[in-house]
Parts: C-alpha cells; sequence; structure tokens
C-alpha cells in the first residue's frame, strides 16, 4: 500500500478537497481523444458554452473503496457507464465508450491512491465524472465540442455516530417535469432541488419528499435519493416511473432484498395517502447507502414508520449487506467489485 496523504481521516466530511490528478478527455469532429491525467483542478471553456447557458450536461457519482487488506475496489462502475450515456442520449451529447469511462475512473484512483481513506473509517473516495458541452455556440442546440472529466475527493461516513433516523416533509415543487429529465443525472434537476431542499431545512427536516409530477399522488423521490418501502408483510417495495433517477444502489438494494433478506420485492406505486403499508422506508443512495426515514409529514401530519430514534431490522441488514461487499467483507454478487 503507498503512503497515505496526511488527513485527519476520522473528521472528514462531505467538502471538496483538491487531490493530486484529475483525468480530462475532449470530443471534437466527431471523436474522442485519447484522454490524459492533468495536475490543473480548472477548466477552460468557452464563455459560449452550451452548459453555461442551455444546461447540456451531466454527471455521475461513484466510490472506490479500501478494503481490510488494503486493496481498493470499485462498486459496480459500468452501471456508471451506462446511466451517464443515458443522460448523454437524452441531452444529445455523444455517449462515452463504457470501457473509456471506466478506464478514466481507475486512472483517476490510481494516481490519487494516497487520498483513498484507510479500511475502518468508514471514509471512501467519492470520483465525480462529468460531461458538458463546451465550445462556441450561442444559438440553442447540441455544442461543437465536449469534454469529459473526472476528478475525487476523499469522503467522510455519511452518519458519524451510526444510522440515525431522518424525518421528511412532502414538497409543493416538483424536481422535474413528467417525462422530462427526471431519469437522467443532469444538473438541471438538481437546481430545480435546492429551493424546496431550503425550506425543508428551514421547517426542521432533513429533506423533502417529491411526489410524481402528474398526479401528486405517488411518491417519487426523497431529496436526491430514491425511496424505499418494506412492507407489512415483508415486501421490499420501490416507485417505479418515467422521472425517478435509476439509482444503482437502489438496483443493488431490490437484489440483496430477495437474495440475501429473502423478502418479496417489486417497482410499483408508493401512494402518499397510503403510508400505513409500510413499517419501514428509507432513502438510498451513493453517499449514504441508506439514510432510515423516521417520518414523513404530509398534510400537515407525522407519519412515523418504524422509529423516529431507531433503525428497522431490514433496513439494517441492508445497510450491513451492501456496506459489507462494498469494503470487501463479504462476497460480492459476480461483476459487482472491480479491483484497482
Amino acid at each position: 500500500m503507498s503512503k497515505l496523504a496526511n488527513i485527519d481521516w476520522g473528521n472528514l466530511g462531505f467538502n471538496y478537497m483538491q487531490t493530486d490528478f484529475r483525468y480530462v478527455s475532449t470530443w471534437k469532429d466527431g471523436k474522442w481523444d485519447e484522454g490524459e491525467l492533468v495536475t490543473d483542478n480548472k477548466l477552460s471553456i468557452s464563455v459560449a458554452s452550451t452548459a453555461l447557458h442551455y444546461g447540456q450536461q451531466c454527471f455521475e457519482g461513484l466510490k472506490a473503496y479500501r478494503t481490510k487488506n488494503g486493496d481498493i475496489q470499485l462498486f459496480r462502475p459500468y452501471e456508471n457507464a451506462k446511466r451517464i450515456n443515458l443522460g448523454a442520449q437524452r441531452l444529445l451529447m455523444p455517449e462515452i465508450p463504457e470501457e473509456k469511462f471506466v478506464d478514466a475512473v481507475l486512472q483517476v484512483v490510481r494516481a490519487n491512491e494516497a487520498y483513498v481513506p484507510p479500511y475502518g473509517t468508514g471514509a471512501t473516495l467519492y470520483i465525480r465524472p462529468l460531461l458538458i458541452g463546451v465550445g462556441d455556440n450561442i444559438g440553442v442546440g447540441p455544442a461543437p465540442e465536449y469534454l469529459f472529466s473526472v476528478f475525487c475527493i476523499p469522503v467522510g461516513p455519511y452518519f458519524k455516530g451510526g444510522m440515525t433516523p431522518v424525518n421528511f416533509t412532502v414538497s409543493d415543487f416538483d424536481r422535474a417535469a413528467p417525462y422530462g429529465t427526471g431519469a437522467a443525472k443532469v444538473g438541471g434537476n438538481y437546481a430545480a432541488s435546492l429551493y424546496s431542499y431550503h425550506l425543508a431545512k428551514k421547517n426542521g427536516f432533513g429533506d423533502c419528499i417529491y411526489l410524481d409530477p402528474l398526479t401528486h399522488t405517488k411518491i417519487e423521490e426523497v431529496g436526491s435519493a430514491n425511496f424505499f418501502g418494506i412492507t407489512l408483510d415483508d415486501e421490499f417495495v420501490t416507485p417505479k416511473s418515467p422521472s425517478i433517477l435509476p439509482s444503482i444502489t437502489k438496483y443493488s438494494l431490490l437484489y440483496l432484498a430477495k437474495e440475501n433478506l429473502g423478502l418479496k420485492v417489486a417497482e410499483r406505486d408508493a401512494l402518499i395517502d397510503n403510508l400505513k403499508e409500510f413499517k419501514e422506508a428509507g432513502a438510498c443512495g451513493t453517499a449514504a447507502v441508506i439514510t432510515p426515514i423516521g417520518g414523513i409529514q404530509y398534510k400537515g401530519k407525522l407519519h412515523v414508520f418504524h422509529s423516529e430514534t431507531e433503525v428497522g431490522p431490514n433496513t439494517t441488514k441492508l445497510y450491513n449487506t451492501l456496506c459489507g461487499i462494498q469494503f470487501g467483507d463479504l462476497e460480492a454478487p459476480a461483476g459487482w467489485v472491480i479491483k484497482v
């Protein structure tokens, strides 16, 4: 194992920190260049770039994990490669070949190995690939050039003192339009959520629940994460909709709920008026893995699931199983883990 950077690993938050290398590749004249590692953490782009005016950009988020024996591994990076290309298709940007995407991630992790936190700290190396439209283009249309970049930062565990249930409130606003860009990981979806998040925090909640934009009767997302619930008869349920981001964590939990916990699983509607069908609920995504939902405030009433202070047994098992796989303590399903 290479020498680690001089960092207080136990007190890392989720904040930007400049690491040593980033990857940059340019698409021009119909093809991608080879790409290279650079030390500069600034991008130089035209003032007329479509990313700045028309939101032609998408991004990804994944992590590298240090195992007990000091190895480093990635969790399902090809799924991130597939998802960024769904965003590219939706926004008329060139796709990134999956092998190029994963190779770029591997190059960045290897070049910044000193920043991969030690095993046992709960900290990880967060990796941010991004694809943006650049070049001189002031008309509304696709850019003449594109930039694919990958950088990384060490981040602390989401829950410093162990998992804690969080209360959420239902938002009056939508994060995406029906059949819009909700299923793509594009910046506009997140910009649209900032005001709702601000209101939720102001009123004492962790974040907000977004309902389906068409009928406002079904749960879609929890802040910037996917929703799941465990029903009274032990079914793992997660919403299905064309405006939900397809979370890699969610699909991993769907698999583990069925194969490891023996639960029934379903992607179906989760009606906001029928919260009583769930004995446990949570939000899932790359950052926290799982955020247990203590309660949901809707129309002035707080519906509590398992508890506002304790995490439910199924949620705990799912969290421990997925984290065990990610940190190399449990055997991973075939193809889920790539050694760096």
